[in-house]
């Protein structure tokens, strides 16, 4: 990917790891969008490791989370300023995506995304 990986866990889960420093745009958004369309089976999971610091331009704030066949997000920051971000990109979007938390170690939100997707 342009922007950084996403690791394939099961037919319906992903891991996201977006480049330190990237800029995500609407192009990036598209091809991630495209990506997960085209690569994992519906509803599914997405673990977001913010392992990395990286930004999003308006455009793109307002438009990654829309995904209708995204079910649950969990995402992994380790600093606060991962954590503000994070919380900055739920509240442009007006909270529409409900099904979202926010967890400090990777295996947690795995556990929690497992138990979320067994729940269909």
């Amino acid at each position: 990917m342009s922007f950084g990986t996403i690791n394939i866990l099961q037919n319906n889960l992903a891991e996201v790891i977006v480049d330190e420093g990237v800029v995500m745009d609407e192009i990036s958004v598209d091809e991630y969008h495209d990506f997960l369309l085209n690569n994992l089976e519906a509803p599914m999971g997405l673990l977001i490791n913010k392992k990395n610091s990286y930004s999003y331009t308006f455009e793109a704030q307002k438009s990654i989370v829309h995904l209708d066949a995204i079910k649950s997000m969990a995402v992994v920051t380790q600093t606060s300023g991962a954590v503000m971000s994070t919380k900055t990109l739920i509240n442009v979007n007006g909270n529409i995506y409900r099904n979202i938390k926010l967890f400090q170690e990777r295996e947690n939100a795995l556990s929690w995304l497992y138990k979320e997707l067994s729940t269909q």
